[in-house]
């Protein structure tokens, strides 16, 4: 391990993020396992990158078939890009009707802030104080916590606004969340740049995934359009049924966005982004923009997407993590009512979690437990990490065949761990 850390400091240069305290040398994985090089085994808890599971045979094999077929760029016809388009936005709003491929989440981000520039000619965008939306050059000036320390100025155009809170700072309605929008607004506004874009993951997954009503974002999306820019939902986490009410995490919300982007779980692991849209939207970012990609919806990951696709469907993925998800909540539920170190619990489908507090009555975060209790869980083979503003909430958000028993062993041993590390 010291070896492999001293390469890596070596070859891929300084502060490359790593998890836990003692860094996971992971070899092998299979459905919601995975294999150190020690052999030791872990339940997998926490990543959607594998999204139908860690080494899906049937997404394998589509990689593998493709690319002992095919695989170019889009200056190219392929029918691969067209059927992954017609099977995605069959899963959308009537209105988001056309696709552009990426390679990353990034980029399509990245994109979606050009087409709102080119369909608004302004360039104000606005997300909330406690989110995540990429790395490149534009969208890293999104997140508060990533600022670089230098750059290109691109922040002038960023206005953030306060995350929402249902725990800390209840705000039923939204109207609070609308209040400040509007104040963002009007300053960009007045600063010269214009409002083109508010960005949003519509589950506010980083900023801890408060529990909002469906209706919650209605007079946001309300404003955007008064002010004549876009709304755009990143469905990065939410997305493709992780939350097994809806496919997508807009559609609990009852809003249709005009551009919606995607990544991660998209094609299983294989290096898949998109950005949907109305088709003038896309029309007027493909005569404003020069725009090409050359892995972007290439034919191998085109395969992996539909695999994807197939999978969910054909394994009914969403309802299994509605069904699994309202047992999470329960389990939930009763470790707050034995560990006092437990303020809050929320979720949904195949997303949950607990807010960790130092103190019931004053929500204090607990923010040096939870770092524990995740690196605990770590030692004892569950792999699971935080989020939110004080990084004092456990994130949970496992491979979507992740079961029942699954979450059976991962609940009784996070009350072994709460048990050890706060006791009450």
């Amino acid at each position: 391990m010291a070896d492999m850390l001293a390469r890596r400091r070596a070859l891929l240069g300084p502060n490359v993020p790593l998890f836990y305290e003692e860094p996971v040398h992971i070899v092998r994985g299979e459905d919601v396992w995975l294999w150190d090089a020690d052999g030791k085994r872990y339940l997998d808890c926490y990543n959607n990158v594998p999204h139908v599971g860690h080494c899906n045979p049937r997404v394998v094999d589509a990689i593998c078939k493709q690319a002992a077929t095919l695989n170019t760029h889009t200056r190219y016809l392929h029918d691969g890009i067209l059927d992954y388009a017609e099977r995605l936005t069959a899963k959308m709003p009537e209105s988001l009707s056309t696709i552009l491929l990426t390679c990353t989440g990034s980029e399509a981000n990245d994109v979606a802030m050009r087409m709102a520039e080119g369909m608004t000619g302004k360039r104000g965008i606005i997300a909330t104080d406690a989110t995540y939306h990429g790395n490149t050059a534009l969208v890293s000036q999104l997140s508060r916590s990533n600022i670089p320390e230098v750059g290109f100025g691109l922040g002038d155009y960023i206005r953030h606004i306060p995350a929402p809170d249902s725990y800390r700072s209840p705000d039923p309605d939204g109207a609070a969340f609308a209040a400040s929008l509007q104040t963002a607004i009007d300053d960009l506004n007045a600063s010269g740049h214009g409002f083109a874009a508010l960005v949003i993951c519509p589950y506010f997954v980083n900023e801890g995934f408060p529990d909002l009503p469906k209706g919650w974002l209605d007079e946001a999306a309300r404003i955007v359009r008064a002010a004549g820019g876009l709304l755009v939902a990143d469905e990065v986490q939410p997305g493709f049924g992780r939350i097994g009410s809806h496919f997508w995490g807009f559609e609990r919300q009852g809003i249709t966005p005009d551009i919606v982007t995607l990544g991660k779980p998209m094609a299983n692991g294989h290096p898949v982004g998109g950005v949907v849209t109305r088709p003038e939207i896309m029309a007027r970012f493909r005569e404003a923009f020069r725009y090409f990609n050359t892995f972007g919806g290439n034919p191998v990951s085109c395969a992996a997407a539909l695999a994807v696709l197939d999978e969910l469907e054909e394994k009914a993925l969403p309802d299994h993590a509605a069904r699994v998800g309202a047992y999470a909540q329960e389990r939930l539920s009763a470790l707050r009512q034995k560990h006092e170190a437990i303020g809050d619990i929320r979720g949904e489908g195949m997303l949950f979690g607990a807010e960790l507090v130092t103190d019931r009555s004053t929500k204090e975060p607990a923010t040096a437990l939870t770092t524990k209790v995740f690196n605990t869980m770590r030692q004892r083979g569950f792999l699971m990490s935080s989020l939110g503003r004080a990084k004092n909430t456990l994130k949970i958000r496992p491979p979507m065949p992740f079961a029942q028993g699954h979450a059976e062993m991962l609940f009784d041993t996070l009350d072994e761990v709460l048990t050890q590390l706060a006791p009450s």
